[in-house]
C-alpha cells in the first residue's frame, strides 16, 4: 500500500475520526457521496449498515449524543458501507470501560460472521487477540518492527469463557511478547 483506497475500510481507536456536525445516517452515508452513489442507493447500503451495526433507530442522533460504543459502531458501519475488501482496526475499544469493551467485541464477533470481511484488529491487549482473532501476529519492538511469528488461534467460537486451551494460548502469547520486551531492554 503507498495511501488511501476505497478497497480498505479503517477504525480508529478515538471518536473523534467522526464528523460532529453530522448525524449517524450522515456520517456512514459520507464515504458513499464521495463515491458518487446516488440518493437512493446510499440509502438503501445505509440502512443495512445500520440495521447490522444496531443503530437503525439513532440515525438522526449526532456523535455528542451517543456513548463510546455506539460511537464505534457507527465509525464501524460508515467503513463498512463502502464495501471494503478488508476493515482496518487500529485498537477501537482502546478508549472504552471493560464492559463497554466486552460487549463490542462480541458485537464485532457478530458483524464479522455477518459480512464475512477480513478484519486486521491491532491491540495491545492479548486477550481481546485471542477473543476475536484466527491468527495473530506478534511484532517486534522499535521503529522498524516486522513480524516476529504468527500464531494461530486453533478455538472454538463464540469464545465466551476462558478455557483450558485459551489460558494455554494466552501464557504462550505473553511469554513470547516477555522475550521481545527483554530482549528490547538488553538489545
Amino acid at each position: 500500500m503507498t495511501g488511501p483506497g476505497a478497497d480498505r475500510g479503517m477504525v480508529f481507536q478515538s471518536d473523534l475520526a467522526l464528523f460532529p456536525w453530522l448525524t449517524v445516517e450522515q456520517n456512514v452515508a459520507f464515504g458513499l457521496e464521495l463515491a458518487g452513489l446516488g440518493a437512493a442507493e446510499r440509502s438503501e447500503i445505509v440502512e443495512r449498515n445500520l440495521d447490522l451495526v444496531g443503530l437503525a433507530s439513532h440515525r438522526g442522533k449526532f456523535p455528542r449524543e451517543l456513548s463510546g460504543g455506539m460511537k464505534q459502531r457507527v465509525q464501524i458501519a460508515r467503513a463498512l458501507a463502502t464495501d471494503p475488501a478488508i476493515l482496518l482496526m487500529d485498537e477501537p475499544f482502546a478508549a472504552l470501560d471493560a464492559q463497554t469493551r466486552r460487549r463490542m467485541q462480541e458485537e464485532l464477533t457478530r458483524i464479522w460472521s455477518l459480512s464475512c470481511k477480513t478484519v486486521l484488529f491491532i491491540t495491545h491487549d492479548i486477550g481481546e487477540a485471542i477473543w476475536l482473532a484466527d491468527r495473530i501476529g506478534i511484532m517486534t519492538h522499535g521503529p522498524a518492527s516486522r513480524m516476529k511469528e504468527i500464531a494461530t488461534v486453533d478455538l472454538d467460537r463464540p469464545r465466551m469463557h476462558m478455557t483450558p486451551e485459551f489460558v494455554r494460548l494466552y501464557n504462550a502469547l505473553e511469554d513470547s511478547i516477555r522475550a521481545e520486551s527483554e530482549a528490547m531492554l538488553v538489545g
